[in-house]
């Protein structure tokens, strides 16, 4: 039977070179509502790019025995193909396994028949009967008869919806099914992004299909990690330090060129991600993870942006005709409903039970199935509730069943047995701050990191102390248990013994770490950097910190100059930098005697400490030390630097908050005998007129502190060097710093170590102090503003807590404070964790030796 087509809805007319380069989106006009036609020109040779609904057999190209080209390849052989188009051949063009539109020829008859008595004057594919011709839609809408819509229903239903890759899921839903959007609603910490991902993995990997995931929220690292983990039973938390077993590289090795394409940019919008999708040749689903219910200025899909994103997803899942997936960070039901998807998964997890639910809902019709998941947090994954349990990857370490008895006390080590079926994730129903404490705790037992083990000590009394909410079950009364031994045991050292056992107390007095051992008072200028420092960290370093510090500078629209030429380091302002103006405090109350006295370490190692006298005048009390964490990349957060050069701009009437470099002021008086002077020990240095150089942050303190009364004079500036001031020059270094420690503080062992070095040399890079030492960078003021910010801000917070009433009996360095407090009430300026800027808190009797910090 020959049909002509109807060349009325051409609406231009492109060459073929155009087509070639634009036909994605020509395509995307024959999807449209209005159907709209292309006719394209070959050298005279023309063919009319048309919606399927011109052609009705192309829906079922097979069934018909009609020529298919996915999109990809079609552009390639484009020409050819108008070229069999104009002499009646019909083309049809498929995204992934999906007719989308069809070629014809301009005028004339189609001359390719069917090859099949389906599709000639009988029944065909799918079980419609031939429905009588379309009248034109020159300006109308497009229509189907009912037997045609038999036929795509019946016919379509025969290839059954992506899997998600878990047999309960698929057989609640039914599959992805394209054009269709699908929106997994859960909260924080059930696993929503884990049902994307899922989808993701199974189209991809098992099924060779391209997939799109536009990453709002989790990055690339965060996606492969996961993917990694749950397609290699690899152990999440240590996929983070790199560490990879074999197994877990050949899983790698296998992954490389899977067709799975993540997008996780920055201004990442509903827009973008229509306007990406079609350039994914043979797409067959799109992930997006996630849209996020609160207002994020820096996360387009947030907040008051959702409906209008929920939108143009769905368009795209129509237009492009593939299943589209959404993740959404909330089941709150009102935002759910104004987002209008097709198809709704509601997961939700009851504390202390191992499953999570699934509810399955469509649009206008309501729920209509339900499924159960086991989570298996521990290799980021859903299982199906028949799914046996994963064991361990060789060479992991965090999923052991028991921790070994050679370290720590046996409260310790009975607290982490019983926490281990949350921190595994079997159990749910803890909070996260105890869970993670929990899961550093099975860390450094098994790693046998007793270090580790008195940092964590604190925290986890306090939990402890406080009593969270647990399930009621059984693991959650074993666990309370083992939490209620644990608040009441003596602290005890690495090998179970009590503390105060560990050295016998001076009476009446107690020792604070000092700032420096007997041997590292003697290096002098040494900063401890060697040769080889100034290189980039090898690929898969557990934390790149030196690269990611130049990245910082480098992506400035500032364009900062990270070297001082050598010519020039002996004029300008470079020599008037030095190491005195961190304003580092080495203070102790003048009412408290202080003793320089030696101590001998475990090792045998000599070292010096100073010996505290706390009189009985001060009353009742409890010493409370506290050591401050990330002092200094905290402080790179917001430091005030100049990027470019200084440029000597003299006395100055007042200070510029828009400039940033050294100023040469009078000391100014300070009358508060219960703090330090807040130049900490650059008062110690004055010239002959008792001024002295400082950097930005001291100059920004000393205003705060005459506006607020605490100085009686207003700074005098005597003579600068300034540029103009930005303060995120090293924000970017100091964000993924502070995740890295989030990260690796749980994991402990040699990669947190590993952290905290790498950490330390980038900083100290910025002003080696020996000149044979190379460097990507040479900005001295850069190095001591950043150290003066973090000096200023361990200063202010003691302030605060002595205006609201504290004792303070001693200030060092930029880290470590002493107070006299009553018992167990620590100054609430203070924040206990252990996250940057955030405090460990040790309280100590009376005559209690003090245990020594970091050395």
């Amino acid at each position: 039977m020959a049909q002509t087509p109807e060349s009325g809805h051409a609406r231009a007319v492109k060459n073929v070179t155009e087509a070639r380069e634009e036909l994605h989106a020509l395509v995307k006009l024959t999807e449209g509502s209005d159907g709209r036609s292309t006719m394209i020109d070959n050298r005279g040779v023309r063919a009319l790019l048309a919606p399927l609904d011109r052609f009705p057999a192309a829906r079922h190209p097979d069934s018909n025995g009609l020529p298919t080209h996915p999109l990809g390849s079609a552009q390639k052989d484009l020409g050819d193909l108008i070229t069999l188009a104009a002499q009646g051949q019909p083309q049809v063009l498929k995204r992934y396994k999906t007719p989308v539109a069809v070629l014809l020829p301009v005028d004339g008859p189609i001359s390719s028949t069917p090859s099949t008595p389906a599709a000639q004057d009988a029944a065909p594919a799918g079980g419609a009967v031939n429905s009588q011709p379309i009248p034109s839609r020159e300006r109308g809408r497009r229509l189907a008869t009912l037997g045609d819509a038999i036929g795509n229903v019946l016919s379509s239903g025969t290839v059954p919806g992506l899997s998600f890759g878990l047999a309960g899921l698929d057989e609640a839903t039914g599959g992805l099914h394209p054009g269709r959007l699908v929106l997994v609603a859960a909260e924080p910490q059930v696993g929503g992004s884990l049902i994307g991902l899922a989808a993701a993995r199974h189209t991809a990997l098992a099924g060779n299909g391209r997939v799109l995931y536009a990453a709002s929220g989790p990055n690339s690292d965060d996606i492969t990690r996961r993917i990694i983990a749950a397609e290699a039973d690899g152990d999440y938390a240590r996929l983070k330090t790199g560490v990879l077993t074999p197994h877990e590289q050949e899983v790698v090795d296998r992954l490389r060129h899977a067709p799975l394409l993540i997008d996780d940019g920055s201004d990442l919008t509903a827009q973008a991600i229509a306007d990406t999708a079609p350039l994914a040749d043979d797409l067959a689903l799109v992930v997006v993870d996630r849209l996020q219910r609160a207002r994020n200025p820096r996360l387009p899909l947030s907040g008051e942006h959702l409906p209008a994103a929920s939108q143009i997803l769905r368009e795209l899942a129509r237009t492009q005709h593939v299943p589209v997936l959404v993740v959404l960070d909330t089941d709150d039901p009102a935002i759910v409903n104004l987002l209008d998807a097709d198809v709704i998964l509601t997961l939700t997890a009851v504390p202390g039970a191992p499953v999570t639910t699934v509810t399955v809902a469509e649009r206008d019709l309501g729920i209509i199935g339900s499924t159960r998941l086991r989570p298996d947090l521990a290799h980021a994954r859903f299982l199906d509730t028949d799914t046996a349990a994963p064991t361990a990857a060789a060479g992991t370490t965090a999923a052991a069943d028991t921790v070994p008895d050679t370290v720590g006390s046996t409260v310790d080590r009975e607290l982490a047995d019983a926490a281990l079926p949350f921190t595994s994730g079997a159990v749910r129903g803890l909070p996260a701050e105890a869970t993670r404490l929990l899961a550093a705790l099975r860390t450094a037992l098994a790693d046998g990191h007793t270090k580790d083990l008195d940092e964590l000590r604190t925290p986890l009394q306090a939990m402890a102390a406080t009593g969270p909410h647990l399930p009621d079950t059984a693991e959650g009364h074993r666990l309370a248990t083992a939490l209620r031994a644990y608040s009441t045991a003596a602290p005890a050292d690495a090998t179970g013994m009590p503390a105060a056992a560990a050295v016998q107390p001076t009476a009446g007095s107690g020792q604070v770490p000092a700032d420096a051992d007997a041997d590292a008072d003697a290096e002098g200028d040494e900063d401890g950097l060697v040769p080889g420092d100034e290189e980039d960290e090898p690929e898969g370093a557990v934390f790149p910190a030196l690269k990611i510090l130049k990245d910082a500078v480098k992506r400035s629209k500032m364009h900062p100059i990270p070297v001082i030429r050598t010519e020039d380091r002996d004029s300008g302002p470079w020599p008037l930098i030095s190491e005195d103006m961190d304003g580092e405090p080495g203070w102790v109350h003048p009412g408290v005697t202080s003793t320089r006295v030696a101590h001998i370490r475990d090792n045998g190692r000599r070292v010096r400490r100073d010996q505290l006298d706390v009189p009985a005048s001060f009353g009742d009390g409890v010493m409370c030390l506290i050591d401050r964490n990330g002092s200094y990349p905290s402080a790179c957060s917001a430091v005030p630097l100049a990027p470019n050069k200084l440029l000597h701009t003299g006395p100055l009437e007042a200070f510029d908050k828009t400039q940033a470099g050294i100023y040469f002021i009078d000391i100014p008086e300070w009358n508060f005998p219960a703090m330090p002077h807040p130049l900490g020990r650059l008062i110690e240095r004055p010239d002959d007129q008792g001024r002295v150089w400082v950097t930005t942050p001291h100059i920004r303190q000393l205003e705060r502190l005459y506006r607020d009364g605490h100085l009686s004079a207003p700074v005098t500036i005597h003579d600068s060097w300034t540029g103009k001031a930005n303060e995120s020059l090293f924000k970017p270094f100091y964000a993924a710093a502070r995740e890295a420690r989030t990260e690796l503080i749980q994991i402990g062992g040699d990669p947190y170590k590993n952290y905290k070095t790498r950490l330390s040399i980038a900083l100290r890079l910025l002003w080696p102090k020996r000149q044979e030492q190379r460097s990507p960078f040479w900005r001295p003021d850069w190095r001591m503003s950043m150290v003066a910010e973090a000096s200023v801000r361990h200063w202010t917070v003691a302030f605060k807590a002595v205006q609201e009433g504290h004792t303070l009996i001693a200030l060092r360095n930029v880290d470590a404070a002493v107070f006299w407090t009553p018992p167990g009430t620590p100054p609430a300026t203070y924040r206990i964790g252990t996250g940057f800027g955030e405090v460990k808190a040790k309280y100590l009797q009376r005559g209690e030796f003090i245990p020594e910090g970091d050395d």
